[in-house]
């Protein structure tokens, strides 16, 4: 749009030019005549170029795309179990479940701390809803076996020190012996000195 209008203002302004040829001269003024210019010849209007039409287009809008329903199942149906027998743990349970419909049924047991065995029966439908029944049954052998519990760490002892005895050595020329030093004079401190 902006271009149509500057190429219009363009031709507008070429259109209404006028050209000033010299005249004859101005005599009042005391100016000397200009000389004559050849004649031009006759302007013809040119009819303003007819341009090709200028399209505006969009910028391409993103489309979402619409998510295809599921396919739906009026009759699902599945049916999973698992069991865990970890000897090292003492972790013993169970778990079985089954769907027919909007009908679901299963159960689920454990063993507890105290030994006994927790079994969960359930069915859910959307009539009822939601409904378990539980029951306890003792087990002959206590899966878990109690941890000792530590009040406190054992006393750690020291065992005693024992040295590895070494000739004594003499002092060095220059050095006093290491007896003679204060604090020095015992055989089993300068031995765990130097010890080899």
């Amino acid at each position: 749009m902006v271009q149509k209008l500057i190429i219009l203002s363009a031709l507008v302004a070429a259109a209404s030019a006028v050209a000033v040829l010299p005249g004859p001269g101005y005599p009042g003024l005391g100016l000397p005549a200009l000389p004559a210019l050849p004649a031009l010849p006759a302007l013809t209007k040119i009819a303003a170029p007819v341009l090709p039409a200028y399209t505006k287009y969009a910028a391409p809008l993103a489309i979402a795309k619409v998510a295809a329903p599921e396919p739906y199942d009026p009759n699902p149906q599945y049916s999973f179990s698992y069991d865990v027998h970890d000897g090292s743990t003492g972790d013993v349970k169970s778990q079985q479940e089954q769907r027919s419909g909007d009908v679901v049924q299963g159960a689920y047991s454990l063993i507890e701390p105290d030994g006994t065995r927790r079994i969960v029966e359930y069915v859910a439908d959307p009539v009822h809803g939601f409904n378990a029944v539980v029951r306890r049954e003792p087990i002959a052998v206590k899966a878990v076996a109690p941890v000792a519990k530590i009040l406190a760490p054992a006393p750690l002892l020291s065992a005693p020190v024992l040295a590895k005895a070494i000739p004594a050595i003499s002092a060095l020329p220059g050095l006093p012996a290491l007896s003679a030093l204060p604090g020095l004079g015992h055989a089993p401190l300068a031995a765990s000195i130097y010890h080899g």
